[in-house]
């Protein structure tokens, strides 16, 4: 499935940056090279998972898995340009179906497994899914049952297979008939979906090609062939796919898995598999920082560690070096394809490094990484004008190998999603920071507007996460009849500690902040709302909070 115009195939083949070689030509190389080294290490606690204990697999038994699976699917009637919905948790299987599925000419779509039907059923129907793979049951829900209601309702899916299938299917004698099917760098390798935290999730279909690229950019923080890479985010998305799945692929070396989300656990795996990088969310940065066992725990072999979904607290940055001697970057990404790393090397400064970037095209400056010099930025006003002046806020605007070609199937939104130039607009405020740099403002949804001033909430989110008390926290915009909005804080206090307003605002006083910044409400839960790939649910917050303002005034 090819779906990138036949001008960027020209531009970017003309390039050097895109080829006709594919992730599936790396990986077997690696297993040429290396056939008894690991390369997947299953998640310790596979067996609470889905019932099976946790491997490691070599690259010659990941290599046979995938060409045995990829033969059974053949055999089963998947052929090119099929979609096959995948709803795995973190395992070895996963990881192969990806090679495995590309390998018998399909395209694998994963979604996560909070999934439910309204969201998979979407998928599957939007996409005209050919089959389904997913277990019997999850942590006590049907995911088998819910496939089979999803088939029902979906003529075109024909097909559906768990992972006890799948890991017979892994046994099958190789079919050399496969290298018939035709894969090439530009064929589409994944079909991702937003997080659809605002409206109904797209599509984001990224070639071979588009994902060699991404792993070439993230090297920045120092990722190179042979390291051991560690996801702890579902291999579902851009976070782990991009910075740790991608890179594993082309570089080689080994594969660490881990799901659910456990600090403890995720910490004695980085040092039993002496990972060498990974990439987590700031709430997981904040929680390990703050977890009591983090403070005997040996992170020496780490060689950087980056922060993606939202800006990092200069806090954690600080902490993480002083603690272990790790530098920290800042990863701004998303899974239609576009990425800006703020690694060491190119933004040595850490009190930039929180939250500023590179200006990727912007004339006279170079950077690390050699892939960056094909990728564009701009910042742009509402009217779509570059804007240069310093302190300028605007929508970032990307353009790149690395960007998908469009939304699958919405031609509707592509038309909204491109400037004339073929930039993709990423909805994102940034502001201009003289020639060389510019820095994360906002969400566009996400600023407070108080009277006029504008405030970011992630502004006011790293304040309070070096609170002494607050385990987690999120601000949001309360509405006001004078002011337009307020800014309003949920928090998660640390186990034992109480939090009030009046505290909140003393420690907020004391970093020195403009008073307009200050929080007038505060709002304390027990567990802070957040979606599969970590992202905090703001509109479910925003919802939570009319709710109890309703139920205070009939009150």
């Amino acid at each position: 499935m090819i779906l990138a115009s036949r001008s960027a195939i020209e531009e970017y083949g003309a390039a050097g940056c895109w080829g006709t070689r594919t992730l599936l030509d790396d990986f077997r190389e690696h297993a040429a090279r290396m056939p008894g080294h690991v390369a997947v290490v299953d998640p310790p606690n596979k067996q609470a998972l889905v019932g099976l204990p946790p491997e490691r697999v070599t690259y010659r038994e990941l290599a046979g898995a995938v060409e045995g699976t990829a033969s059974a699917l053949a055999a089963a009637g998947i052929g090119k340009d099929d979609i096959v919905v995948v709803q795995l948790p973190n395992c070895w299987e996963l990881a192969m179906l990806y090679l495995a599925i590309a390998r018998a000419g399909a395209v694998i779509t994963p979604v996560p497994m909070q999934w439910r039907s309204k969201e998979v059923g979407y998928v599957a129907a939007h996409t005209g899914a050919r089959a389904m793979v997913t277990v019997e049951s999850f942590h006590g829900f049907g995911h088998m049952a819910l496939a089979r209601e999803i088939q029902a309702a979906t003529p075109s899916v024909k097909l559906l297979l768990d992972l006890a299938q799948v890991r017979e299917m892994a046994r099958t004698p190789p079919d050399p008939r496969l290298d018939r099917i035709p894969v090439e760098g530009n064929d589409v390798f994944t079909l991702c979906w937003t997080s659809g935290t605002e409206a109904q999730s797209k599509g984001c279909p990224l070639s071979h090609n588009n994902w060699r690229c991404q792993a070439a950019m993230a090297s920045s923080p120092g990722i190179g062939p042979g390291d051991t890479l560690l996801t702890a985010g579902p291999l579902v998305n851009m976070g782990a796919l991009g910075t740790v799945f991608a890179p594993w692929l082309v570089n080689g070396g080994t594969l660490v898995l881990h799901h659910p989300f456990e600090p403890l656990l995720l910490l004695q795996q980085m040092m039993k598999e002496k990972v060498q990088y990974t990439l987590l969310v700031p709430a997981v940065v904040n929680l390990i920082l703050k977890h009591p066992a983090a403070k005997g725990i040996d992170l020496s072999g780490l060689k950087a560690i980056t922060v993606g979904s939202a800006p990092p607290s200069l806090w954690a940055l600080e902490e993480f070096e002083k603690r272990w001697n790790v530098p920290m970057g800042n990863i701004w990404g998303m899974n239609e394809g576009t990425g800006i790393v703020s690694a060491v090397k190119d933004v040595p400064d850490i009190n930039r490094r929180v939250d500023q970037f590179p200006r990727y095209g912007a004339k006279g400056y170079t950077w690390s990484v050699p892939m960056t010099r094909f990728l564009r930025t701009k910042v742009v006003d509402s009217a779509g004008e570059r804007l240069e002046e310093p302190d300028a806020v605007g929508e970032l605007l990307y353009r790149g190998p690395n960007v998908m070609p469009g939304y699958f199937r919405r031609p509707d939104l592509n038309e909204r999603a491109f400037d004339a130039e073929g930039y993709f607009r990423t909805g994102d405020l940034f502001q201009v920071k003289g020639p060389q740099y510019m820095k994360f403002f906002d969400r566009v949804k996400d600023i407070i507007i108080r009277g006029g001033n504008n405030i970011s909430a992630q502004e006011v989110e790293n304040l309070l996460v070096g609170h002494p008390a607050v385990q987690e926290v999120a601000a949001i915009g309360m509405r006001d009849e004078i002011l337009g909005e307020r800014v309003c804080v949920f928090a998660v206090p640390k186990p034992g500690e109480r939090l009030t307003l009046e505290g909140i605002v003393d420690f907020m006083k004391g970093a020195g902040v403009a008073a307009y910044k200050l929080p007038e409400r505060l709002e304390v839960l027990d567990a802070m709302p957040r979606n599969p790939v970590g992202k905090t649910l703001k509109a479910q917050l925003r919802a939570e909070l009319q709710a109890r303002q309703g139920a205070a005034a009939k009150g």
